[in-house]
């Protein structure tokens, strides 16, 4: 499925669940946001994305803490969390997707080397997920479009676990 697929059909979970979606990314810079409001109709479910490409815009928009930032750094499982609970936290949505990664070609290390993504989902009244992906470094655009296929893919998810928990057919 491609990428304006995936976020087609997140747009419609979304408008059948009756939520609103934010996003909170760095290493896309807004490309998970861009490909929900290519498509007509978007802003019935997306209410705002974050672009927190600096760890001062992660801690000032999102409420990341410096802390957790020092300890682990920006691209970590931790920092993904506080991300989408922050995107979430400031903002009327029901599922936040954030993304925080190494998209080169610079940057990495052996200990997180150019194609580590960290993403994290919020649904509403359920704890974050965080999973990391180690994306093949085929350069800046490849990791880039993967991480939002990827992202788009969790939020699919997010909301069909969120369905079954809650009962729901």
């Amino acid at each position: 499925m491609s990428n304006s697929d995936l976020a087609d059909a997140l747009l419609q979970a979304c408008q059948q669940r009756g939520i609103m979606l934010v996003t909170a990314e760095s290493c896309t810079g807004g490309m998970i946001i861009a490909a929900l409001t290519d498509i007509a109709g978007s802003s019935a479910v997306v209410d705002r994305g974050f672009i927190t490409y600096s760890n001062k815009a992660k801690t000032e928009m999102l409420g990341v803490s410096t802390a957790t930032l020092e300890a682990h750094g920006a691209v970590s499982r931790e920092i993904a969390a506080e991300m989408a609970a922050g995107a979430l936290a400031h903002s009327p949505a029901g599922l936040a997707l954030a993304v925080t990664g190494i998209a080169g070609p610079g940057g990495g290390s052996a200990e997180k080397p150019v194609g580590l993504v960290w993403f994290g989902v919020a649904v509403a009244g359920r704890p974050v997920v965080s999973e990391c992906q180690l994306f093949a470094n085929k350069g800046r655009d490849f990791i880039r479009r993967e991480t939002v296929r990827h992202a788009l893919e969790l939020g699919l998810r997010a909301l069909a676990a969120d369905q079954a928990a809650d009962g729901a057919p």
